[in-house]
């Protein structure tokens, strides 16, 4: 993914993002976030008094905007949407990007929960939020296919939380398979929700 065109602040809530994603937020270092994102290093303390915890919660609360704007964009993109075709765009956004470019980036919310949120207590808070602000969309959506107000966010979370294992479980094998068995067994289930 390049850089947006944006200030240098938002290059680097974009970049350590993007490096979060592929490497994890141990080995993600200030420097080489402003590196990547073609930022002055002494920016980051201008931009980020809170240091790299700062930086991280705002690159997670970002990957949480970017996952809610791609329901609106997945939605679109389907002739006749369904919560199986929502689901199935979701993953293919996955499958798609491994198939062209590897295994090496993940769901920098997904890395950042796994490496702070026992020792971070303001990331496991950004981190809930960014799911929240993902599932919130796809509920929305639910609902505007026909799936009952009360079974709409219980299914969003469901559809989420099997995608990020999928995610998880293709990365360690290397292989697509898992994306396309979450599919494949979820989208009846998801279907049959609708009344």
């Amino acid at each position: 993914m390049a850089v947006p065109e944006r200030g240098p602040r938002d290059r680097m809530v974009f970049s350590a993002a993007q490096l979060i994603r592929r490497q994890g937020v141990a080995a993600t270092g200030m420097r080489d976030v402003a590196a990547h994102a073609e930022a002055p290093r002494g920016s980051l303390q201008h931009y980020f008094p809170g240091g790299k915890e700062q930086l991280v919660n705002e690159a997670v609360a970002w990957a949480g905007r970017y996952a809610a704007k791609r329901v609106a964009r997945f939605l679109a993109g389907l002739e006749r949407p369904t919560p199986g075709g929502l689901f199935a765009a979701m993953a293919g956004q996955w499958t798609d990007e491994y198939r062209q470019a590897g295994f090496a980036g993940g769901c920098p919310v997904a890395a950042a929960t796994v490496e702070c949120a026992k020792s971070a207590e303001s990331t496991r808070q950004a981190a809930a939020a960014a799911f929240a602000a993902w599932t919130a969309p796809v509920a929305e959506a639910l609902t505007g296919m026909g799936v009952p107000a009360g079974r709409a966010e219980p299914l969003a979370t469901l559809m989420i939380s099997a995608l990020e294992g999928a995610i998880l479980i293709a990365r360690a094998e290397q292989d697509v398979r898992a994306l396309e068995t979450v599919v494949r067994e979820l989208s009846p289930v998801l279907d049959a929700a609708v009344s």
